[in-house]
């Protein structure tokens, strides 16, 4: 019997066995420069991890992590072999048993189709898991009262706008700006 996936959103599913009641308003900022689909999940579910426990959070979006909240790319996050060095893809032991263990080389990625059938098979894992897409982490979220913020020089870069980010974008602003949001603030750089 296949066990069920949690429901992600259950707040006592994300609830630590003992609160931190001995700090003050503890708050964290988050720094996404990477726009691949394995690269929006880890601040996404430490963000909503960190709200359910009343944590402030900010998460700022630069370089190619504004893909993560731009309209165009958010919902066609790909998953690619290149450049990651511990890649295995637990469906190969099903062929043969073994290969679920063993480390892909990065070289694999440059097969045709190769970032297709990743980024197909993560999707999949994500959605058998109970894991929400994207999208929905982030209304999560903005709805928990959490903000989302585009690099300034980024955007400019990039040619985009405002009116081109997800709907829950807190704002486009500079550097200097995200460092003054995030004074005293655990900052984490993925």
């Amino acid at each position: 019997m296949e066990k069920s996936a949690p429901d992600f959103f259950d707040q006592d599913f994300w609830r630590v066995s003992e609160p931190l009641l001995h700090m003050e308003k503890r708050k964290m900022a988050f720094i996404c420069s990477k726009g691949n689909l394995d690269m929006a999940y880890p601040a996404l579910i430490m963000s909503i991890a960190a709200l359910t426990e009343k944590v402030d959070v900010n998460i700022f979006f630069t370089f190619w992590g504004l893909d993560i909240i731009t309209k165009r790319t958010m919902d066609s996050l790909k998953f690619t072999m290149q450049g990651n060095t511990a890649l295995h893809l637990p469906l190969l032991e099903k062929f043969r048993p073994g290969w679920g263990k063993r480390y892909l080389p990065p070289s694999f990625g440059n097969l045709p189709g190769a970032t297709h059938l990743a980024t197909w098979y993560m999707h999949k894992m994500l959605e058998k898991n109970g894991i929400p897409p994207v999208r929905d982490l982030l209304e999560q979220i903005v709805e928990m009262g959490g903000h989302l913020w585009g690099c300034k020089m980024t955007v400019d870069l990039m040619g985009l706008r405002q009116n081109m980010m997800f709907k829950g974008v807190s704002g486009i602003i500079t550097a200097p700006d995200f460092i003054k949001k995030s004074e005293d603030a655990q900052i984490i750089f993925i």
